[in-house]
């Protein structure tokens, strides 16, 4: 029989799962991947391939009870103990959103520091309830078995003091509100692999990597470390997103409070559900149909996502001194090739020469041989990094 790594994403209704073969080094594709979704609600469902892309399960399911993530994860266990019978779990990763400036490093799970992130809550009322429900859920299903917290905000724990500040009072900053930053296992990942595809020099120079998705999020980097991002306090600063607004003059929350009437509840639905793409069109949070669109409002919620990441990448270059490298991941980043075009060709300025044809290609390198700032697109792999940090500590 041989070990494997199970790793875990737990979100408000689903559980992005992976299991991976434990060998020095992880390898970086997993034996299988899943998802359960709609978990809370009155019908669950998963789906769950092999690494070949065989289809192994796509089912609807029953999670009725008080715990439903508990009861997706006893039903993953029996699942993972019926479909993959030649394999047994030595290690569980899981993916937490806010590790404040208590955790700059994967940390195996005890009841103490579970209890202690769980003080986090405020911090990130919208994801650590429910990465806490998954850890707590799996501690449970697999008592035996260590759990590894992997912390979205550990890799900008490098950041200088200056660039995690608010112009606040410092009786709040001393509360912990202050600039934190978020996909830090994704930013980690790219960090690990730029050697792979650009020179030295670049790969450890000024790097502005843009982690787009329906969450979305840039980070300049030195030395391969954190240097400046646009995420601060929570996960809806920055960039216009799928659903959030990204960074917003807060006098308009004023204004909303003032004269709408509108309460913590109501912006709090405003600013992470109702905005960015899907509330500027009026039609979808799915850049994908956005771009095929025909209608103003689908151009003007894509224009405007390319607007703000062109403005940020501007910003986050002067405070990196300058630009070497631009790096595109995440669901956007990858794979939609107008917006990278229509980002990139604003930015001649910086030295970035467009390699168009190659964009359009889907090539890895979309800048031309002459240019003074790479331009390239690679895949992030969240789950392997949790798969990698689980093995080092177990």
């Amino acid at each position: 029989m041989s070990t494997a790594l199970l790793t875990l994403n737990a979100g408000s209704s689903s559980i992005k799962f992976a299991l991976f073969q434990l060998s020095s080094p992880v390898p970086a594709q997993p034996e299988l991947v899943g998802q359960y979704d709609g978990i809370g609600t009155a019908q669950a469902h998963l789906k769950a391939k092999d690494k070949a892309g065989k289809v192994l399960d796509d089912i609807d399911l029953s999670l009725s009870g008080d715990h439903p993530h508990r009861a997706a994860l006893d039903h993953l266990v029996n699942w993972l103990h019926s479909h993959e019978a030649g394999w047994r779990i030595v290690g569980v990763g899981h993916r937490v959103v806010h590790g404040a400036e208590s955790f700059s490093r994967p940390v195996r799970l005890n009841d103490a520091n579970v209890t202690h992130l769980k003080e986090f809550i405020p911090l990130a009322p919208l994801h650590q309830p429910h990465n806490l429900a998954g850890i707590e859920a799996m501690r449970a299903a697999l008592p035996c078995i260590p759990q590894i917290a992997c912390f979205d905000t550990a890799f900008h724990r490098s950041q200088p003091a200056i660039a995690q500040l608010f112009a606040l009072p410092r009786r709040i900053t001393a509360q912990g509100v202050r600039r934190y930053g978020f996909h830090g296992l994704s930013y980690e990942y790219i960090a690990d692999v730029l050697p792979l595809h650009l020179d030295e020099t670049r790969a450890n120079g000024r790097v502005i990597v843009a982690h787009l998705g329906n969450g979305a999020s840039m980070c300049g980097m030195l030395g391969r470390k954190s240097q400046v991002t646009t995420m601060g306090f929570t996960a809806v600063e920055g960039l216009m997103m799928g659903t959030r607004t990204g960074a917003l003059d807060p006098g308009v929350l004023l204004y909303l409070m003032d004269y709408d009437g509108m309460d913590v509840k109501a912006l709090t639905k405003l600013l992470y559900k109702e905005s960015g793409l899907l509330g500027v069109s009026g039609i979808s949070q799915d850049m994908r149909v956005l771009l095929e669109s025909e209608r103003p409002e689908a151009r003007e919620a894509v224009d405007l996502f390319c607007y703000r990441i062109v403005r940020e990448i501007g910003s986050l270059a002067a405070a990196l001194g300058g630009l070497d490298a631009l790096v595109f991941t995440g669901g956007i980043g990858e794979h939609a090739v107008p917006v990278r075009e229509q980002i990139c060709s604003k930015l001649n300025w910086l030295g970035l020469e467009f390699d168009a044809a190659a964009n359009a290609k889907r090539a890895s390198r979309i800048s031309t041989d002459a240019s003074r700032v790479a331009a390239l697109v690679l895949p992030t792999n969240e789950e392997w990094m949790l798969a990698r940090h689980t093995a080092e500590l177990i």
